[in-house]
């Protein structure tokens, strides 16, 4: 059985590995991840384009997330799409991380096969959907096909050195809506108390199954902004943050609490990576924080690649109405959807980084 790494395992996979540049991933074409992965609306071609658009750009890594929906209907096609997208990141020299499960449905729907619903006009991530959704995770009498599908999945991939890292869970617990300048999460005793026992699980499943790539889950629940804060004190964050093997975290916030969070956690003596950021009109910017990261060892995957169906360029709603210039500057996301930057200033700067950065060994 795979037991947690030890710290200086952790640390020594982390400098052989070198330092990840990377981006939350789904196609432009896709307004979620039920239809990225479905065969009827994966899209290869529109992959294979924008994967080689990050690569020439200086990116080197990728997390996407994994729809328990469709491997349930449909698994060895799911396989087979998972290592088709495995081949194509390889080509253009991105190392991948796979998000098995997650909590943030902001559709309102339980997840759903066939076509999706289009995007709300206007309004960013409008049909986000769970995996598998809240119905299952909230029903233990669910959880045995759940243990079937993440050791499934981490059985065919487990030594694929295509694959960087496993996320076992993104947000559990999460039934946020988009409310404040940082994302209100909707309190629900329920989902928390499940989702907290099905991410102990996925721990242990996945290290039975014993992959030779390390596992995370992140720490996601920032408090209210505070003088002498400490961060991520939630229950769900604290087991996550003691079961990891390298510490992932979620900070859409400006770059002095940036700095305090890195700093908090950097005392695990874990390696770090920011599995989400960039949100521009809180403070979030490529600018400020991706040297940030760099000098501090962090590695980065902002949100969002290209400019599509998802409207992540779009801000939060109370981030929109607050604000007046959010047709000219993008929340999320950093290339148009003809691979033009958003801001060539803001993709200079990472050329320039990874230039002088270790290079991730393939």
């Amino acid at each position: 059985m795979h037991s947690q790494w030890r710290e200086s395992q952790a640390q020594a996979w982390y400098q052989q590995h070198g330092w990840a540049c990377g981006f939350n991933y789904l196609p432009r074409s896709a307004v979620n991840w039920t239809e990225m992965w479905q065969a009827e609306t994966f899209d290869a071609a529109t992959i294979d384009q924008e994967l080689g658009w990050a690569h020439d750009y200086g990116y080197n890594a990728l997390r996407t997330n994994l729809p328990f929906i469709v491997w349930e209907a449909d698994r060895d096609g799911l396989l087979t799409r998972i290592d088709t997208f495995l081949t194509l990141a390889k080509k253009h020299q991105i190392q991948v991380m796979l998000t098995l499960m997650d909590d943030c449905g902001f559709s309102g729907d339980e997840p759903y096969l066939g076509p999706q619903k289009p995007p709300v006009p206007g309004k960013h991530n409008s049909q986000a959907a769970a995996s598998p959704g809240r119905d299952k995770v909230c029903d233990p009498d669910c959880w045995p096909q759940i243990e079937r599908y993440i050791r499934d999945v981490v059985r065919q991939f487990r030594d694929d050195k295509r694959v960087l890292l496993w996320d076992l869970y993104n947000e559990p617990g999460n039934r946020g809506i988009f409310a404040t300048g940082t994302q209100e999460v909707q309190y629900d005793a329920k989902l928390e108390t499940c989702a907290h026992e099905l991410m102990k699980l996925a721990f242990r499943w996945v290290r039975e199954e014993n992959p030779t790539q390390p596992l995370t889950v992140c720490a996601w629940r920032l408090p209210p902004e505070e003088e002498g804060e400490t961060f991520f004190r939630h229950p769900l964050d604290q087991t996550a943050l003691a079961l990891s093997d390298v510490v992932s975290f979620h900070a859409y916030t400006h770059t002095g609490r940036m700095t305090a969070i890195i700093q908090q956690l950097q005392t695990l003596g874990r390696p770090l990576f920011c599995t989400e950021w960039l949100a521009r009109h809180v403070g979030s910017t490529i600018e400020e924080q991706l040297p940030l990261m760099y000098a501090a060892k962090v590695a980065p995957y902002q949100w969002g690649l290209v400019r599509g169906k998802t409207q992540t360029w779009l801000p939060w709603p109370v981030v929109m109405k607050e604000s007046t210039d959010y047709c000219r500057l993008w929340f999320h996301d950093v290339f148009e959807e003809n691979g033009i930057p958003f801001s060539r200033r803001e993709i200079a700067l990472m050329q320039q980084l990874r230039k002088i950065a270790p290079k991730v060994k393939g």
